[in-house]
């Protein structure tokens, strides 16, 4: 009879077989979130169930959290899974919640002494805090002060440096928490970049100008038109006057080679009488003083450019432990692109917006002046944040913060060096 009445329902059958289905489907996801946060955080108590001497004091961790990161929702991202993790670590744990854009970098300026700086937000909240960090007047000693980023914005470039690839937010949320308890980190390059009149403003992935990026941020006005909304952001760019040329004056200097990394543990200092007797040695045995040569003038190269987009990257996407040389990536794209080639290179900026097309002019660089003509409208895009276009110098810092990240990132970074 069951049977029966089900077949003369087939229609209300196949709605609530779905619905069902869709409802356990949900259900199992949750239990499984659940267990991963559970997991975490017993990872985590063995870090604070660690003893510690009683004239030792707990280490500061001082977090600032974007909540309007992910449309609102990184505050409760926090909260559910990554809080208790550091809450149960050990650590004396300061969440500074930011109220308005911009108000990191207010903050760095008033922040006392911490042991640890966690970024809890996407691009723009790590884009802030560097910020306000290295316009410091101490900030040669705050630069060495580790830091963390969890992971909760929509667009967070840095974690697929620092992290493995998960397609479950919960995971790649805990992974990130549990990565700044491990304590491993790496050394990151920081690009400055000085306006004429402004303060400088530091990046951490580089500077975007041209038409991609425009078209890229009109990607979220054709919503409504689903995956085909990148493609109709390009199309309806090449409407404009084509094809579109950014012209410039760029003057540049070559890769810098890189000086041996510092120990990071000094040695213990000698006794006196051995430094008495190191400074006299030292002083009968030196030669005279020779006059000061006067330094070699620096070798600029001058390039002027028509290009569709200009690009100026770290190597922090793809990080090499091992090289000898420090430099930016500078990418000039042709501008003689069809509004078909625009269309498709489009939606591949959008995965990897600092990819080099083949055809482009590559440079590598410590150090460059961008001159752009009189006049000159549109924006730059600044670890996708966007600034009003304007000639800058922007100035290579090699190795200049250092992050906390998986130990199995780094060990596959090292690995890949050997190789």
């Amino acid at each position: 009879k069951a049977f029966a009445t089900l077949r003369n329902h087939w229609k209300k059958t196949a709605v609530g077989v779905c619905l069902l289905s869709w409802g356990g489907n949900w259900l199992y996801g949750k239990h499984c979130d659940n267990l991963l946060r559970r997991a975490a955080c017993q990872e985590a108590q063995v870090f604070g169930n660690q003893l510690i001497p009683s004239s030792m004091p707990l280490k500061k961790a001082t977090v600032f959290l974007n909540p309007a990161a992910c449309k609102g929702k990184a505050r409760n991202l926090f909260e559910k899974n990554a809080a208790p993790i550091l809450h149960l670590s050990g650590l004396d744990v300061t969440i500074v919640k930011t109220d308005y854009e911009g108000q990191a970098k207010k903050l760095l300026e008033l922040m006392e002494n911490t042991d640890l700086i966690i970024i809890a937000g996407g691009d723009g909240t790590v884009q802030e805090v560097i910020t306000g960090l290295l316009r410091r007047a101490d900030e040669a000693a705050f630069s060495k002060i580790p830091i963390g980023f969890i992971p909760l914005g929509k667009t967070c470039t840095l974690s697929h440096t620092l992290y493995p690839e998960s397609t479950n937010p919960v995971q790649h949320i805990t992974n990130a928490t549990l990565a700044i308890l491990k304590g491993e980190t790496v050394p990151l390059d920081v690009l400055q970049i000085k306006g004429e009149k402004e303060q400088p403003v530091f990046a951490l992935t580089g500077l975007r100008w041209g038409s991609y990026r425009d078209a890229g941020v009109k990607v979220s006005k054709y919503w409504y038109l689903g995956p085909l909304k990148t493609k109709a952001a390009h199309f309806f760019s090449t409407f404009k006057e084509w094809p579109q040329k950014h012209q410039a004056a760029l003057m540049y200097l070559g890769p810098t080679e890189r000086p041996p990394e510092e120990p990071e543990e000094k040695p213990s200092r000698p006794p006196l009488y051995v430094r008495l007797y190191r400074r006299l040695r030292l002083y009968w045995s030196s030669p005279p003083k020779e006059t000061p040569q006067e330094a070699a003038p620096e070798d600029w190269e001058e390039l002027k450019l028509s290009t569709i987009e200009l690009s100026i990257a770290t190597q922090n996407r793809q990080l090499d432990l091992t090289r000898t040389e420090d430099f930016m990536n500078i990418c000039i794209e042709a501008d003689t692109v069809s509004k078909g080639q625009f269309v498709t290179r489009g939606s591949q900026k959008m995965r990897d917006p600092h990819v080099c097309p083949e055809g482009s002019q590559c440079i590598q660089a410590s150090r460059c002046i961008l001159q752009l003509p009189e006049g000159t409208e549109g924006s730059f895009g600044i670890d996708n944040e966007e600034y009003e276009a304007m000639p800058v110098e922007v100035k290579l810092l090699p190795r200049k913060l250092r992050f906390f990240c998986d130990p199995r990132v780094r060990e596959q970074m090292l690995r890949a060096a050997v190789q």
